[in-house]
């Protein structure tokens, strides 16, 4: 019998310890100290391995059984966050049943209830053959990451569970794809007094910026979108997400600039048409470069783990589309099945980010009976 108390304030000090790490992709040192606090708890479990992996300087942690080396059940999670330039924003507090913090629902309390399941399996069923991935550049796109773990380290699994997508009873079945890009624009350079001696760069990416929008997205955008019908978000959109230049003089017109896109497409669209098209709308002097990229993905939730969703939750499960991408795709790349759902959480990204306690029981409930389903069979 779990004592549910006793694993709520387990989870809840692990989350709250893991969120005060400011583990960005700026803070390599952090990221080494979130790993070690992970490993901390783990190290302890009788008849487990511990195996480190590193990437163009990310780091992952790979957990299994000693001579298991293709688990039944696979858990994943990244321990990276995104930046905020406050260092004051890395800080938790619990309030109205949740966990405040950056990165307490993205997803620090969701690798907290991924080492207490792993660790109570593992347990009362030694040598249970389930597993723990955890990465540090998901925010970066993954490249590093899974995407190196199952295509050349040789990571994998009859199924793959990751909390980073959906919520508790929104189980996710198709993910927009994925471009990341990068604009840059090449002028001539002038004294901002004498406009016509130069070509700005900074106007000619604001152009193309614009015209990638009015051609291409805004036909697609339907006139509401709703927040919590998420059918209504399933169209492509771009998002502005950087515009940088090397200028430092407030009176001196720029000879280049660049821009960042974060691109999110759903099928038919394909990374190849969505490149071809931005390209198209592009005028002379700027170029486009793929940062990452990934197309659409169709994920097919195993039916025990919806019908255990809604066991543990008393609440029926829907099946969605997300607008996000995750590293679901990496596994779906390889043929493994991916369940994809979460705690509830919220304002992902933001100082006051939150995860729902409550819920956080209840996943950790879904994915020990799961793994104890599949892994026993």
């Amino acid at each position: 019998m779990i004592d549910r108390e006793r694993l709520k304030d387990h989870i809840v000090q692990l989350t709250r310890d893991l969120v005060l790490i400011e583990s960005t992709d700026a803070r390599p040192e952090e990221r080494r100290r979130c790993f070690q606090l992970i490993r901390n708890h783990l190290e302890e479990v009788p008849g487990i391995e511990l195996r480190r992996l590193e990437n163009h300087g990310y780091e992952s942690l790979v957990v299994l059984p000693e001579g298991c080396e293709m688990p039944k059940v696979l858990f994943c999670g990244h321990l990276d966050v995104v930046e905020h330039p406050d260092p004051e924003s890395y800080r938790s507090e619990i309030r109205d049943g949740r966990i405040y913090g950056p990165g307490a629902g993205d997803m620090k309390g969701q690798l907290a209830i991924l080492v207490h399941v792993v660790r109570h399996l593992w347990r009362e069923h030694p040598g249970l053959p389930v597993g723990l991935a955890i990465t540090s550049d998901e925010e970066r796109g993954g490249e590093q990451g899974v995407r190196f773990l199952v295509e050349e380290a040789g990571v994998s699994a009859d199924i793959a569970v990751i909390p980073d997508g959906g919520s508790l009873n929104d189980v996710i079945v198709e993910e927009k794809g994925i471009l990341h890009l990068s604009l840059s624009a090449e002028g001539v350079a002038a004294h901002a007094a004498r406009p016509w001696l130069g070509d700005n760069a900074l106007e000619r990416l604001m152009r193309a910026t614009q015209a990638i929008q009015r051609e291409i997205f805004e036909p697609h955008r339907p006139a509401q979108v709703d927040p919590d019908d998420l059918d209504t978000h399933w169209f492509p959109t771009c998002s502005v997400t950087m515009i940088e230049t090397a200028n430092d003089s407030p009176n001196r017109i720029p000879e280049s600039a660049e821009a960042v896109l974060d691109v999110r497409f759903p099928p038919p669209h394909t990374v190849e048409s969505m490149l071809g098209a931005i390209r198209d709308c592009l005028e002379a002097g700027v170029t486009a470069a793929p940062i990452v990229s990934a197309e659409p993905t169709h994920l097919a939730p195993d039916a025990s783990f919806v019908a255990l969703t809604e066991e543990v939750t008393g609440q029926p499960a829907r099946l969605v589309r997300a607008s996000g991408g995750s590293d679901a795709r990496f596994f779906f790349g390889k043929g493994i099945p991916v369940m994809l759902s979460r705690p509830r959480v919220g304002n992902l990204h933001g100082r006051d980010e939150w995860i729902d306690i409550a819920s956080m029981l209840d996943y950790f409930e879904i994915c020990r009976l799961y793994a104890l389903e599949r892994a026993l069979v």
